[in-house]
């Protein structure tokens, strides 16, 4: 489909600065911008492109004025990134969507499928399952029993529910993520370890986004949860009896162990490592790599490992870079006062 610039303006609540009616009929990155493509730009650092990209129309931020002449038509919008993000999602809504369910999907006979679903090729719906109204299983899906899926959330390929665990309406869960595998729980006994039966659920509520291969396990009594809004990335794990607060974001190799309490609308880097029983307030910012051993309050930002307030990480690592020079100078003041010491002797 072709948009001139107009009606991109139009959908976005923009104003055009330039031809309105320039036309595109693709995306692009502002670096490698082609003639008929829409790109923006929402970050300060990629600007010198706009002045040497070729596509025919870039979203701006409305602040945005131009250094150079700038050949490409503009839009200028409130935010540009979530302006994309619209324009992104009316072209994923426009695409032929998938429907019906496949001959060689298993759906127990007790089972409830609501209308308008696709159950895709192989997938299994257990005893006693419910899957909401629109709401796309993929090739390959487990769904075990007395498992519930609110309306519209989509599945995709070998994503595995196991039994009892609740999802709720509008979430998306990526290829091979696992939700509800027994939590890591042992007692030592007679230098062995005994399996504690891991007999709670994961419940995850609406709006939820859960990255390719994460992982979220069952509780041992009650339930691992996560709240509405929340948005995970690929290879998180998150263990038992976690609690993971409304809206917060987590990104790619995070590892949160049991029992911990995140709050909501919270910021966590890639490779973050928070320890157990512990809890983080509201609106934290963690960032990457950090070793969280001690309960983080709200609105903090920490950093390290073991994690520190973001002034005191970067304080020291300004000292860490000069190790070497310190350690030089030490060594030098040691052989200068055993010269002086032996000076003193003679």
């Amino acid at each position: 489909m072709e948009f001139t610039a107009q009606q991109i303006a139009d959908f976005t609540n923009g104003i055009v600065a330039g031809n309105p009616a320039a036309t595109v009929n693709d995306f692009s990155k502002i670096e490698d911008g082609k003639p008929g493509t829409l790109t923006f730009l929402a970050n300060k650092k990629y600007e010198h492109f706009i002045y040497r990209t070729k596509a025919s129309i870039v979203l701006v931020n409305d602040d945005f004025i131009p250094a150079m002449p700038v050949e490409a038509t503009l839009i200028k919008v409130p935010n540009a990134y979530t302006s994309l993000a619209m324009l992104l999602d009316l072209v994923e809504q426009s695409k032929v969507k998938k429907n019906g369910i496949n001959a060689s999907a298993f759906i127990a006979e007790n089972a409830t499928v609501g209308d308008d679903c696709y159950i895709g090729s192989f997938a299994y719906i257990g005893e006693n399952s419910i899957v909401g109204k629109q709401c796309k299983i993929y090739p390959h899906v487990y769904i075990g029993d007395r498992v519930t899926v609110g309306d519209n959330t989509i599945l995709y390929p070998h994503t595995v529910v196991y039994h009892d665990c609740s999802i709720g309406s509008n979430c998306i869960i990526h290829a091979g993520a696992v939700i509800g595998a027994d939590g890591f729980g042992f007692a030592p006994e007679n230098g062995q370890y005994k399996k504690i039966a891991q007999i709670g659920n994961v419940v995850i509520e609406d709006d939820v986004e859960i990255g390719a291969n994460t992982t979220i396990d069952r509780s041992v009594m009650g339930a691992t949860l996560i709240h509405k809004g929340v948005k995970l990335d690929n290879l998180i794990h998150i263990a038992h009896n976690v609690e993971v607060g409304y809206h917060t974001a987590m990104a790619a190799q995070t590892g949160i162990a049991g029992s911990a309490k995140i709050g909501d609308n919270c910021m966590i880097g890639g490779q973050v490592g928070v320890v157990g029983h512990l809890q983080i307030g509201d609106h934290a910012q963690i960032g990457p790599q950090s070793g969280i051993m001690n309960s983080v309050e709200a609105n903090a930002r920490m950093m390290g490992s073991p994690a520190t307030t973001l002034r005191n990480h970067l304080r020291s690592t300004v000292i860490f870079q000069k190790l070497p020079e310190l350690y030089k100078t030490i060594n030098k003041l040691e052989r200068d006062i055993e010269e002086l010491k032996k000076n003193k002797q003679v």
